[in-house]
């Protein structure tokens, strides 16, 4: 396969999950990524610093209660993003494979992000890009990883004992020594585009939760012998995760001591 090596902005394309039902935020009626953040949903912070990058083109993954996320990005972000959906809920990988539909022709970088990540600023967003290009074409896929004291329910970074970068194992999925490392996945990856989907159509389900998890794309580009790197973030905290009420609570936490005057 040829792949551009020389890429501007306008060849980077996000793709943002959002079709999470939110079983634990105690409120069934309503997506995850529409629960709000010091006022404002948690897809709204996440478009409002994508749209920084200005890539040619942003993904909206809607599901669960689609109808109030397409509602509310196109009211308040007009026509910036497109939009797939992810009829049943099969997992992230099962999620991102749903964008191909509208990428078939390209062959650029994909930018995957979380809808449910709210804290992520673009200027993160743009060195994590940059650090993976600088060195293409030998690293094909990124992911951007975090060290944390509590890594419980994180996909845990596996390295060989040299650091090179092998997998991401899932937290349920996780052997006790495993479970023990303390970087972990941050859902935060960049793919070229055709191997992201290429990889995607080969994941399975065979594991504890039964789902086509995202994180296995790292294990089947690695069998092809393309190179993956995981890039630490700089700061952990823009990269928390909103699952449940006290994530939130924390979440609005940070976001007020960090991000709200910027």
């Amino acid at each position: 396969m040829d792949i551009t090596t020389d890429l501007t902005a306008k060849d980077l394309t996000i793709i943002i999950l959002a079709a999470g039902k939110g079983k634990r935020m105690n409120n069934p009626d309503l997506p995850k990524v529409m629960v709000k953040l010091d006022g404002e949903p948690l897809i709204g912070h996440v478009l409002r610093q994508a749209l920084q990058l200005e890539p040619r083109q942003i993904i909206v993954v809607t599901g669960h209660c689609k109808e109030q996320v397409i509602s509310y990005v196109s009211s308040e972000f007009g026509n910036s993003a497109e939009f797939v959906e992810q009829k049943e809920q099969l997992g992230t990988g099962h999620a991102a494979l749903q964008a191909e539909s509208v990428l078939k022709s390209y062959s650029g970088d994909a930018l995957i992000l979380s809808g449910d990540v709210p804290l992520l600023q673009a200027s993160t967003m743009s060195d994590f890009v940059t650090r993976h290009r600088r060195y293409r074409p030998i690293v094909m896929a990124s992911v951007l990883t975090m060290t944390i004291d509590n890594p419980a329910g994180y996909g845990r970074i596996l390295r060989s004992p040299d650091g090179e970068f092998l997998r991401i194992v899932e937290s349920k999925d996780a052997m006790p020594d495993e479970s023990a490392v303390c970087e972990v996945n941050s859902g935060v990856y960049i793919v070229n585009a055709h191997l992201l989907f290429a990889a995607l159509r080969k994941i399975d389900n065979n594991n504890a939760q039964k789902e086509f998890y995202l994180t296995d794309i790292i294990g089947i580009l690695r069998n092809k012998k393309f190179i993956c790197n995981a890039i630490p973030a700089r700061d952990a905290d823009e990269l928390l995760g909103v699952n449940t009420p006290d994530d939130l609570a924390c979440a609005e936490r940070v976001y007020r001591e960090k991000f709200a005057a910027k």
